[in-house]
């Protein structure tokens, strides 16, 4: 047997109400450009909107404009999504409460995550929206996932509940210290002072 090796994420599809609250809420509110409209292929009644989530990938709406949107969260249940995260930079997340408020979107306000700082909000048909930021920036060469991994593993080592920034930055400084060569004899941190 052999793995059908995944590179990512492709696009993420989701059932819409109608045309315009799609492009409303992903483009009005979440700034994803709207980039292309086609018919939806399997069913001739339904358009197919595209966006462009900020990473060059896609979320893609099936819409019908005989559908209204529910006003009610969308199920929870086993093999359910339960939420979609979008990143944001660390200057827009510190604006997206006001940005909320002044739409009168009901949001969770910030949340502690450890290693990320996270809002929660319901997009117009019920579903769980989350607005994610880093608490880092990975080293040159390096990703948020190989960051996380390598403080996962310092945070289990040391017996701790969640990651946390401590593990974060000791995580940062052993990537850097393994992927990149010195000329010194003794590399431990030192007070010069």
């Amino acid at each position: 047997m052999r793995k059908l090796q995944s590179q990512g994420v492709h696009h993420i599809t989701l059932v819409g109400a109608g045309r315009q609250t799609s492009i409303d809420f992903w483009e009005g509110v979440l700034g994803m450009p709207f980039i292309f409209e086609q018919p939806n292929l399997d069913k001739a009644s339904e358009s197919h909107l595209y966006f462009d989530p900020g990473d060059g990938r896609l979320i893609t709406v099936f819409t019908d404009e005989s559908r209204t949107p529910v006003k009610r969260r969308t199920p929870t249940d086993i093999g359910c999504v339960h939420h979609i995260a979008f990143s944001v930079s660390r200057v827009t997340f510190l604006q997206a409460v006001a940005r909320l408020d002044e739409r009168g979107i009901k949001h969770s306000g910030v949340k502690d995550r450890g290693f990320m700082d996270s809002i929660y909000f319901e997009d117009p048909l019920g579903l769980l929206i989350e607005l994610a930021s880093y608490r880092f920036e990975p080293p040159a060469g390096f990703t948020h996932a190989d960051v996380l991994m390598e403080a996962h593993k310092i945070r289990v080592a040391r017996g701790d509940y969640n990651i946390a920034e401590l593990h974060l930055a000791d995580a940062i400084q052993a990537l850097v210290e393994r992927s990149r060569e010195t000329l010194s004899e003794n590399r431990a941190a030192k007070n010069p002072y």
